[in-house]
């Protein structure tokens, strides 16, 4: 009888040990995948990152071939290519990160003078269609090819930062990931805004002719 309750208390025993171990490799796993997941998130976010980053800095490069250009057209006004200089000047100003921006304070303010610029850019376009003699320019039909590239490129960059960003921010909330994003330090990345009604209404920058 005595024999018979220490093999029942042994099996009992090894019962438990075999569901404690079950259950830490069950919640390692959870941890592991959660953990190796927000690695990759953040990854795809820094990566995002880098390509608005890329297409803001080649815009940025390509200004002043445009304003040059845009010099030469007798009696080009004066304002519009001001407005354009000096919100390049502004956005010139701004200072994140070299990797990625963790302050979402200073990339609203980055990504506001951002838009100033495109807006400046749109209203200049405006103005170039009262001068067939630009938009017949050689010039400007090279400017009209890396430009436009560079502004479709930087709308693609920013949806695929924002569906990124939503996903990571949104992983690391959900439980059991919550758990393993407070114990290792994982915190929510900085969001832009989608494009405004009024950033959607902006004229298109082209410098080509209607034909």
């Amino acid at each position: 009888m005595l024999r018979n309750s220490r093999g029942a208390v042994g099996k009992g025993c090894l019962i438990a040990l075999a569901v404690v171990v079950a259950l830490a490799v069950i919640i390692g796993v959870l941890f592991s995948g959660n953990y190796n997941r927000f690695v990759s998130g953040q990854e795809g976010i820094e990566a995002a990152w880098s390509e608005i980053d890329n297409q803001y800095k080649r815009r940025f490069d390509l200004i002043p071939s445009l304003v040059e250009t845009v010099k030469g057209a007798a009696d080009f006004e004066k304002s519009t290519l001001r407005e354009v200089t000096e919100a390049r000047a502004s956005v010139g100003k701004m200072q994140l990160p070299s990797n990625l921006p963790t302050d979402p304070a200073q990339l609203n303010e980055f990504m506001n003078a951002q838009n100033s610029l495109g807006g400046a850019l749109g209203r200049l376009m405006v103005v170039v269609e009262r001068y067939p003699e630009l938009k017949a320019n050689q010039s400007f039909l090279s400017l009209q090819d890396q430009l436009e590239g560079t502004e479709n490129r930087i709308a693609v960059a920013r949806r695929d930062y924002i569906d990124t960003v939503k996903n990571y921010n949104t992983s690391i909330r959900k439980f059991p990931g919550n758990l393993v994003a407070e114990m290792f330090g994982f915190e929510r990345a900085a969001q832009i805004e989608a494009a405004t009604e009024e950033e959607r209404q902006r004229p298109e920058v082209n410098f080509g002719s209607d034909e």
